[in-house]
């Protein structure tokens, strides 16, 4: 994100962070940037990404806010409990990024560009997403990348990962 993410459904273990003038509840995300978290070599297609995996509610509510870089092949995944809508927006965000939303088994299911700063929810079209993966602006572009691709793991398929550990599931 980077961002927020916002789900659809209120009992998701992935709740959308309120907005910051909101009274009834706590803040989900960090007030500054959130230190680098543990990382894994993503490929798609004949691209290469070490990416961040988001995983806990907090860092997934968090994302990319108040970071101030994203360098060229790099990225965040978020690895949500279960497939349903998902929406993201730039809260407290200032770099440029592309997000792409991606089904169960890995595959690109739909790409979208988000605005620095923009809190405009970019809703996917399917509910069928389970992760997403946020990179540089236009990077997917520029490396040929599009949706009904599939995203993999150094460690095997995204859906073979325990993602408590990072390791295959044995």
């Amino acid at each position: 994100m980077g961002i927020g993410c916002r789900q659809a459904a209120p009992e998701s273990t992935t709740a959308a962070p309120p907005k910051q003038d909101d009274a009834d509840g706590p803040h989900l995300y960090l007030d500054h940037a959130q230190p680098k978290l543990p990382t894994l070599k993503l490929y798609i297609g004949p691209a290469e990404l070490e990416a961040e995996i988001a995983r806990a509610v907090h860092e997934i509510a968090t994302g990319m806010m108040y970071r101030t870089e994203m360098p060229e092949g790099t990225g965040m995944l978020f690895v949500f409990a279960r497939p349903e809508p998902r929406s993201f927006y730039m809260r407290n965000t200032r770099i440029p990024l592309s997000v792409a939303y991606l089904s169960p088994e890995g595959e690109i299911l739909e790409i979208h560009d988000l605005q620095p700063l923009d809190e405009t929810p970019v809703d996917s079209a399917s509910d069928r997403v389970q992760y997403a993966l946020e990179v540089p602006q236009g990077w997917f572009a520029r490396n040929g990348i599009r949706p009904g691709m599939i995203v993999s793991t150094a460690r095997g398929p995204l859906p073979e990962i325990d993602w408590r550990t990072l390791q295959p599931r044995r």
